[in-house]
């Protein structure tokens, strides 16, 4: 029985394809994007996030054999140098301040789930998304999720950065109908500085997913001091332009949301930039718009 590791499914999302959609996201990732804002995604691994803000210091995860958990001056201490990450704190935390990132799953148990919801697909045009993290860094499980969503009559989509094989990428093509497709950074050594992996790779399966006939939707972040310029702008026109299945260009602003996420896992931010003031991304369009006959939005 094949299981994945998922760490979060997300119901009623009008955001990621078409109609109301029920995301699932499942752990691991091979891009470390400077601006990442489900650092939770990246590690294939359990994590434990601690919220600070939630924490009411009531003591009752002391109770840790490792003693990763101590009070001091009143104040929470986690030291997880020590910890096995059994989650025997989160069980005993009332102020849900502990929390687990990421849970083993069976195709059934997460099909259970979406299912669901399947009234509101039928009357919505929406269906099952992955998301990440990258959905097909697990790619059995990955795959599985899909054939069975086709199977049982719900439409899919992916949220994908697009680094995978292209043996992985054609066992999913005839399970997947809209590809929410990852553009990040023009360059060469941009993208690699920026995302840790050059961008071949991600190309070359771009142009694959485009051959086969499957539609393409190109999330596009605006990051400031990353992309935030004509020479990126122009070249997301001139790529929807080239490939014919692309229906959508999708402009996605900055957020810091992604930072204290970070903190809460215990790790470094490891992008500072403030998020940009609301309406940003509308001069941005219209310059895009001006240099393709492809539908262009903000998300």
């Amino acid at each position: 029985m094949i299981t994945g590791k998922v760490f979060n499914i997300q119901r009623f999302s009008i955001h990621d394809g078409p109609g109301i959609r029920t995301n699932v996201f499942l752990k691991g990732c091979p891009l470390r994007c400077l601006w990442c804002h489900n650092p939770e995604g990246l590690s294939r691994e359990t994590d434990i996030e601690f919220i600070p803000t939630k924490c009411i210091g009531c003591g009752r995860c002391t109770i840790c054999k490792n003693g990763c958990h101590t009070m001091v001056d009143g104040f929470h201490v986690y030291n997880r140098e020590n910890c096995t990450k059994c989650g025997e704190c989160i069980e005993k935390c009332v102020a849900d301040s502990l929390q687990i990132a990421g849970k083993d799953m069976t195709v059934e148990e997460v099909m259970k789930e979406v299912e669901s919801d399947a009234m509101f697909y039928d009357e919505s045009g929406g269906g099952m998304t992955l998301s990440g993290g990258e959905p097909l860094y697990q790619s059995d499980f990955a795959v599985e999720l899909l054939k069975e969503a086709k199977n049982r009559g719900i439409h899919t989509a992916i949220e994908t950065c697009g680094f995978y094989s292209d043996d992985v990428l054609r066992r999913a093509l005839p399970y997947i109908d809209v590809f929410l497709f990852d553009y990040k950074v023009t360059g060469r050594e941009e993208h690699k500085a920026a995302t840790g992996v050059y961008p071949d790779v991600i190309l070359k399966n771009l142009e694959l997913i485009n051959d086969y006939g499957t539609e393409i939707v190109l999330r596009c972040p605006i990051i400031p001091t990353i992309n935030d310029n004509d020479t990126h702008y122009k070249a997301i026109a001139e790529l929807a332009n080239r490939l014919k299945n692309v229906t959508r260009i999708d402009l996605e602003a900055y957020h810091e949301l992604g930072s204290s996420k970070y903190l809460n896992l215990g790790k470094t931010v490891t992008f500072t930039e403030k998020a940009p003031p609301k309406g940003v991304l509308d001069p941005v369009r219209e310059y895009i718009a001006a240099l393709t006959v492809k539908k262009v939005t903000i998300s």
